[in-house]
């Protein structure tokens, strides 16, 4: 049969025809393609063969597993993952932990972690730099674009790996004080995911062209906090050899009793006696806990889950009355960003037009320190008499909620003699609406991962940006290769000491500078630090 003009069988036809080409070009094509594409990297492993993918130069395995999946195992230790046959493909990112932003659900097989190496089994013996994701302990995950390893691999010629575990609920609900020995795991079970992700570090890093003897743990906010608990967790000791962390600490850790409690709140929203029942929860019914009011604080904030003084995986608390003995010899790097709470209260406009009347009732909801908001804001306006009541705002709750853990930090590691460095990022790309921002939290994450020009990243990408994450990047890769953050493109950075406190400030012009803002330091020091949530 012809088919007409106009017909729609000629339209079939010539369609059908068209493809008949394009398959016969595409079947000559293909193997010169197929000789042009790299080949799968291989890497062996203990679970099997994994196949990666090579990205601008960089080999890149994601979702490999590093323990099974923690359901069959609830507030349990997890296990190690399953073996498997043939060659199983590390091209995706493995699922988040449960949690209730968005990157949830998420799901409780969570343990995996992502690679980034420049060479496999060559021998190289790179420095291995692990990155611990912020999100308080309630959520995130190590596939955010920010922590793309590649741009570390390339300047550095480094081994970088990020970390999904346990969170939540599900990582630090301390079941131990009521259900006895078979919940003694439960309050720290997303901790000691991260040692068992070390320990899978520690086996393969030779395989990843990467030193076991030379690990740099790194982590912002919540990341920050997980590596100083880590530092005082008896079985972490000698996992990793350096610590960077940057806007987070951990100074004390949950107590039993407030712990406990916590534990008490659950059980009733559930209408449950036996914490055994809430190992068959469905896994987003479990998941409302998070949403619970904490009992510890007077305004409605969700149930506070983080490290718990089990006596068990965590016998002391992390930084306080000292710093932790076990790392003592681990040289450290403990820095934050200048105007750390306006990434969490710059973006109600309100804020930005208090004045003196309305400055002092929102002051004392908001810094979380019990001093008279009144000798705060008569303190700051002799400190800084240019400041608006917006400005004091913004500088108190910074200084009062996230500067102090540093501080506190920081003291115990100088009486201590541990090698230890101090930073401040007040750099932040002048003009328009980062001028609102500034130096806020996280802006520091782009920066040490030069990835200024991923999707998040908050820097801009102009030439004064560049040098900042030249300069920041370097810091770290100096540091995870010599134990000592200092490098040409610096000037020469000392050790924090309490004599002089000496901080690294980062900014377009670069500066150690004694004792920033210790006016505010001494404000503050009027009242004994506990570490919000953890009493």
């Amino acid at each position: 049969m012809t088919a007409l003009p106009g017909d729609p069988r000629r339209r079939h036809f010539l369609r059908a025809g068209t493809l008949c080409s394009l398959g016969a070009g595409l079947a000559a094509a293909l193997p010169a393609a197929a000789a042009r594409m790299p080949p799968s990297p291989l890497a062996r492993v203990r679970g099997g063969r994994i196949a990666g993918q090579t990205e601008h130069g960089i080999h890149v395995f994601r979702g490999i597993p590093y323990g099974a999946d923690t359901a069959p195992r609830r507030f349990q230790q997890a296990v190690q993952e399953a073996p498997w046959r043939g060659v199983r493909d590390a091209l995706a990112w493995g699922p988040a932990a449960p949690q209730t932003s968005g990157e949830g659900p998420g799901s409780e097989d969570c343990l995996y972690l992502n690679v980034w190496t420049p060479a496999l089994r060559d021998g190289g013996r790179r420095p291995v730099l692990v990155y611990l994701h912020g999100g308080a302990y309630n959520n995130g995950s190590g596939s955010d674009p920010l922590y793309d390893g590649s741009a570390l691999c390339r300047r550095g010629d480094v081994v970088v790996v990020t970390v999904n575990h346990r969170l939540n609920v599900f990582g630090y609900l301390y079941l131990g004080g009521l259900g006895g020995e078979a919940f003694a795991d439960s309050g720290n079970a997303g901790q000691l995911d991260l040692v068992q992700a070390l320990q899978w570090v520690r086996q393969h890093a030779g395989e990843f062209g990467g030193d076991p003897g030379n690990v740099t743990v790194f982590g912002q906010s919540g990341g920050g906090a997980k590596i100083a608990t880590l530092m005082a967790m008896p079985a972490a000791q000698g996992l990793f050899h350096r610590a960077w962390t940057m806007s987070g600490q951990q100074v004390t850790a949950a107590g039993p009793r407030a712990a406990t409690q916590r534990a008490r709140r659950v059980l009733e929203h559930f209408g449950l006696r036996d914490p055994q029942a809430l190992r068959t929860l469905p896994m987003e019914a479990l998941l409302e806990a998070v949403k619970l009011r904490d009992p510890s604080w007077v305004e409605d904030t969700g149930l506070y889950f983080g490290p718990v003084l089990d006596a068990r995986h965590l016998p002391t608390h992390p930084f306080w009355p000292q710093a932790p003995l076990q790392s003592a010899a681990i040289p450290m790097v403990i820095g934050n960003t200048r105007d750390e709470t306006r990434a969490f209260l710059g973006h109600d406009p309100r804020n930005f037009a208090l004045d003196w009347e309305t400055l002092p009732a929102k002051l004392e909801r908001e810094q979380f320190v019990d001093l008279p908001a009144s000798e705060v804001i008569a303190a700051y306006r002799r400190m800084y008499p240019h400041y608006t009541a917006s400005e004091v705002f913004f500088a108190a709750t910074t200084a009062g909620r996230s500067w102090r853990g540093a501080v506190e930090e920081l003291e115990a590691r100088a009486r201590q003699g541990a090698p230890t460095w101090a930073y401040q990022l007040d750099w932040y790309d002048r003009g328009g609406d980062a001028d609102r921002l500034r130096a806020f939290h996280t802006l520091d994450i782009p920066l040490v991962f030069h990835n200024t020009r991923q999707p998040g990243s908050r820097t801009g990408t102009t030439a004064s940006a560049t040098r900042m994450a030249d300069a920041m990047s370097d810091a770290l890769l100096a540091f995870a290769r010599h134990g000592d953050p200092n490098h040409g493109g610096l000037p020469h950075w000392a050790p924090y000491s309490l004599q002089r406190r000496q901080t690294l400030v980062f900014d377009d012009d670069s500066r150690l500078q004694d004792d920033p803002r210790g006016g505010e330091r001494r404000l503050y020091a009027q009242v004994p630090f506990v570490q919000r949530g953890t009493s």
